[in-house]
């Protein structure tokens, strides 16, 4: 049976659009008070009008920076005495990604963000759920973190790969503390980080694949697991494949 989260506190990051603003919407809409997290402050605020509720903060936040998400962890925890749910969904792509045309300062901005940035996210939480004997991490990894290509190209497919495995080495040194780990792995969705493909995305292949809500009602879902149930890894496809006629 699924819980209750009504009252839980969750810490989004990546929030200002795509999976993370879905997240937020959906979390708060089941009763969750929500912290918002990402590098525009404006784009926060806009998430925040549409869930218009009380149960929101905003906190600005480059994930790179660990010294920014320990402070911002501490604020959060300040703030609302607790975190129970993490969903670290920040993430980048690059337009010129492939072993030809990736740059050494692209290649470590993909990593630092996508990777570096869950790693900090998570470790900052730890110690404050480690006290509690609860707490549920969610890292949005990626179908490219179960198997490599071109499309996707060499840095984010590690740092994604490197991501599932960072999930299941935190279930099994966290469990038996109370803290629970998953890593959602989807295949294409229509966010904002297509525009940063090679070849753009039409707008009809945009409406069908995986949509941004898809991924909020299964954030939604996983948070709503009782305390001993772990989703170690869910890999979430769209039914439509645009490579194969």
């Amino acid at each position: 049976m699924l819980e209750d989260i009504k009252g839980k506190v969750a810490w989004i990051t990546g929030a200002g659009s795509g999976i993370g603003e879905s997240a937020a919407i959906k979390l708060v809409e089941a009763g969750c008070k929500v912290a918002l997290s990402g590098r525009r402050v404006s784009v926060l605020e806009e998430v925040a009008s549409k869930i218009n509720s009380n149960n929101v903060s905003i906190h600005q936040l480059d994930v790179s920076d660990n010294e920014s998400v320990v402070q911002t962890a501490n604020e959060i925890i300040k703030q609302y005495g607790q975190i129970d749910i993490g969903v670290f969904s920040a993430g980048i792509n690059v337009t010129k990604r492939n072993w030809h045309n990736v740059s050494i300062d692209d290649w470590n901005s993909v990593i630092n963000i996508d990777l570096n940035g869950a790693f900090y996210c998570c470790q900052s939480i730890l110690p404050t759920m480690r006290k509690q004997g609860s707490g549920l991490i969610i890292n949005i990894s990626s179908m490219a973190g179960k198997r490599a290509g071109a499309l996707t190209g060499p840095a984010y497919v590690s740092a994604k790969h490197a991501l599932n495995a960072m999930t299941e080495s935190l279930i099994i040194e966290e469990r038996n503390n109370g803290i629970r780990a998953t890593a959602i792995c989807p295949g294409e969705v229509a966010t904002p980080i297509l525009d940063k493909r090679p070849i753009p995305v039409s707008d009809e292949d945009k409406a069908r694949i995986l949509q941004s809500d898809d991924l909020g009602e299964l954030i939604l879902y996983v948070a709503k697991q009782p305390a001993h149930v772990t989703l170690n890894e869910i890999l979430i496809n769209p039914t439509y494949n645009r490579f194969e006629n």
